[in-house]
């Protein structure tokens, strides 16, 4: 049997590629990985080394100046950063996304200028949908954006932005108040340009500090605050207001499929722990996995890490194939990161004592995993995806 998480029928590039990113998190992630999270430290010399291997243009088609790889590629090499030290892949995957958007949605000006750039990692991107107080409803978004002259004024409070300090583009969705008669056509993207770094990074623009989390340490997590922020009608996506929901649930479902590949990496890499520490730790006179108890445990693990990479990887293709994948990304994510929570906590339990301190990785996974719940949409949100998918799917025709 082969080791889990294969992936069939790659082609000689993609195997080229994922090994390299295997040997790179091998030797420059997980070596480093426990001190830079317990300190909330910055993986600055990763993400340089990430640049140099072409990882930030990954999917930017090469007459832009990337790589031009499939969702597939990418979900991969998501799955083997994760395996690493998952808040490095959310180095990369807010970038993905806004990359996606713009290449599937952007005006060939605005294609020309971002995406060569983004390419080479000179341009970070971050995703900015959230807010306080919002949740899961989108539509109720209440950061405005109101025309004055030849462009339009910002006001409002954004929640959640992973990379908000250190990016140089964020995809922002706002209200823009055009006369359509449902809220969620009422919505805008907006490509913001700025410096990185805290506080206020342009007039009007300002970037608070990091928000202290359980996990997800290292990579800056933080609000945006608009405050009579002036910005080109040149900056809306796609050049035309009233299109925002679709474009971010474009790249939500991208987002998705990310979210999957971080949960199976985080399983392989708790797997991989406990399998290893069952054959070292002896009780009664043997390895604990010659005990049924853990030698069942692991069979379980097994299990679900190669169920969820199977989903992760049928979503990607689909949505590689040109097709809606809502209902096939929803469940990726939504079965991914439940099993990842399972894993690690099977993982934890196989440690033991052990497991509970800093020394060991595995209790750096268990408060990474909780965040795979609810990032991209709660369990509960794929599931009310997911079942309006098949209703309509099997409607009773009468």
């Amino acid at each position: 049997m082969a080791r889990l998480a294969q992936t069939a029928d790659l082609t000689d590039v993609q195997r080229e590629i994922l090994v390299t990113v295997r040997s790179f998190v091998d030797k420059e992630i997980i070596p480093v990985a426990q001190e830079l999270e317990h300190g909330d430290v910055y993986p600055q010399e990763i993400v340089d080394g990430l640049k140099e291997l072409g990882i930030f243009g990954l999917t930017i088609p090469e007459e832009h100046g990337g790589l031009g790889e499939s969702l597939l590629t990418y979900a991969l090499v998501v799955e083997e950063i994760a395996r690493g030290w998952m808040s490095v892949s959310g180095v990369i995957n807010t970038h993905f996304i806004v990359a996606y958007m713009v290449l599937q949605h952007g005006t060939p000006e605005q294609k020309e200028r971002l995406l060569p750039r983004m390419a080479t990692g000179e341009v970070r991107g971050a995703f900015s949908m959230s807010e306080p107080g919002l949740g899961s409803d989108v539509a109720g978004i209440r950061t405005k954006a109101v025309r004055d002259g030849d462009g339009y004024v910002i006001d409002g409070q954004k929640m959640w932005l992973t990379n908000g300090a250190s990016s140089t583009l964020v995809a922002a969705l706002v209200r823009t108040d055009e006369g359509a008669g449902k809220a969620h056509q009422n919505l805008t993207t907006f490509l913001v340009e700025k410096p990185t770094g805290f506080g206020e990074v342009l007039p009007g623009l300002s970037v608070p500090g990091k928000i202290d989390k359980m996990g997800y340490k290292g990579v800056d997590t933080t609000e945006l605050v608009f405050d009579g922020f002036r910005i080109g009608a040149d900056a809306v996506l796609g050049g035309v207001p009233g299109r925002g929901f679709a474009q971010m649930m474009d790249g939500v479902e991208v987002g998705r499929v990310n979210v999957a590949a971080r949960a199976c990496g985080i399983s392989i890499r708790a797997f991989e722990l406990a399998v290893a520490y069952a054959q070292q730790r002896e009780t009664f006179g043997k390895p604990i996995a010659e005990h049924q108890a853990i030698a069942f445990q692991l069979a379980e693990m097994a299990t679900k890490v190669e169920a969820a990479h199977l989903m992760m990887v049928n979503a990607a293709r689909l949505k590689d194939r040109g097709r809606r994948n809502d209902v096939e990304a929803g469940m990726a994510k939504l079965l991914a990161s439940e099993y990842c929570a399972e894993v690690t906590t099977q993982a934890f339990r196989i440690h033991g004592g052990y497991g509970y301190s800093k020394e060991y990785e595995i209790e750096r996974l268990m408060r990474e995993a909780p965040f795979l719940l609810i990032g991209e949409g709660t369990s509960e949100i794929q599931k009310t995806i997911i079942s309006r998918g098949l209703l309509k799917e099997y409607a009773l025709r009468r």
